[in-house]
């Protein structure tokens, strides 16, 4: 049976004017992507997206604004879903205390998740895996151009 699977993610741009990418691995599948997840039943996005922070970054945030929702059809890689993705500008409350890595894929050995940082100037869509994320890549490219005319 086919169904809905909400997902929400936080665009996280530091002072150095990078974006926090989080490698992971998942059903025998590597893959580049924003920091957040799905929505559990019963949750609100921004509640499941601070959720989601906390799960995998172990930190709180605030959420700035919307930035974009999938507008198109997405099946899912994993199962029979079609994905709806919610995208959010947001900010750490605090410092973040991760460990970052400079290099795609680069797990410690008992992790299946790291994190690296992208300058926003180097970012192509081909730095995160899914349809729905590169939308979002080329989206934040026109308006880092738009903003330099």
């Amino acid at each position: 049976m086919s169904y809905f699977n909400v997902r929400v993610y936080g665009l996280l741009i530091n002072q150095s004017n990078q974006i926090l990418v989080s490698d992971e691995l998942s059903g025998g599948r590597s893959f580049s992507k924003f920091p957040g997840g799905g929505l559990e039943y019963g949750e609100g996005l921004i509640d499941a997206l601070k959720r989601e922070f906390m799960e995998e970054c172990n930190a709180e945030i605030d959420v700035i604004s919307h930035f974009y929702t999938t507008d198109f059809y997405e099946k899912s890689s994993f199962n029979d879903s079609q994905i709806l993705s919610i995208y959010y500008l947001v900010k750490e409350k605090n410092p973040l205390e991760l460990t970052y890595k400079t290099k795609v894929f680069d797990f410690d050995a008992d992790s299946v998740q790291a994190f690296r940082w992208i300058s926003l100037s180097e970012l192509k869509t081909a730095d995160v895996t899914f349809k729905t994320d590169q939308t979002v890549v080329q989206m934040l490219l026109s308006l880092i151009a738009e903003s330099a005319d």
